[in-house]
């Protein structure tokens, strides 16, 4: 029965148990279990690995992680307070600002990969098309509880009898 608990239990790893999202940082044992001749299945076993799983997972409290990313803007200097407001309420982070030739002003900040779906088009429109960008992968950050709140309350869970 240990391959078929195992198989529920990394079907939940990649399935994620709270918002759909792959877990990472997991360890499990399984102490105890009965097979019966007749009426032990895998099917069986499989929901019941995904099922203790899941139970487990939600009295630890997990925690969802998004991947925050660096992003350089360059801008004429009278579009600086546009975007810092903008990078501000999009639960982005100055990290700093340097004056480059040009009259312009490069800004440092770190924000959510989430927050940044359409920053081209944005920044464009908050600099009448003069402005630029790049960003880059710098690390994970736990997500606020609002919005891990939310994540959890859209995500539909598999039945634990879903193979």
């Amino acid at each position: 029965f240990i391959p078929a608990v195992e198989k529920g239990v990394k079907q939940v790893l990649e399935e994620g148990a709270i918002a759909g999202y792959p877990m990472q940082d997991v360890k499990v044992i399984v102490y105890d279990g009965k097979h019966h001749p007749v009426d032990s299945k895998e099917v069986a076993f499989v929901a019941a690995g995904k099922r203790a799983f899941v139970n487990a997972i939600t009295k630890a409290r997990p925690i969802v992680l998004e991947p925050i990313v660096k992003i350089e803007v360059t801008t004429p200097s009278t579009s600086v307070g546009d975007i810092t407001g903008h990078l501000s309420g999009i639960r982005g982070r100055i990290a700093g600002s340097d004056s480059v030739p040009g009259n312009r002003v490069k800004i440092s900040a770190r924000v959510p990969l989430a927050e940044l779906g359409d920053y081209q088009t944005t920044l464009k429109s908050l600099t009448g098309g003069e402005g630029m960008f790049t960003m880059e992968f710098d690390h994970y950050e736990t997500v606020p509880q609002p919005v891990q709140k939310e994540l959890e309350r859209s995500y539909k869970q598999p039945d634990a009898e879903d193979s």
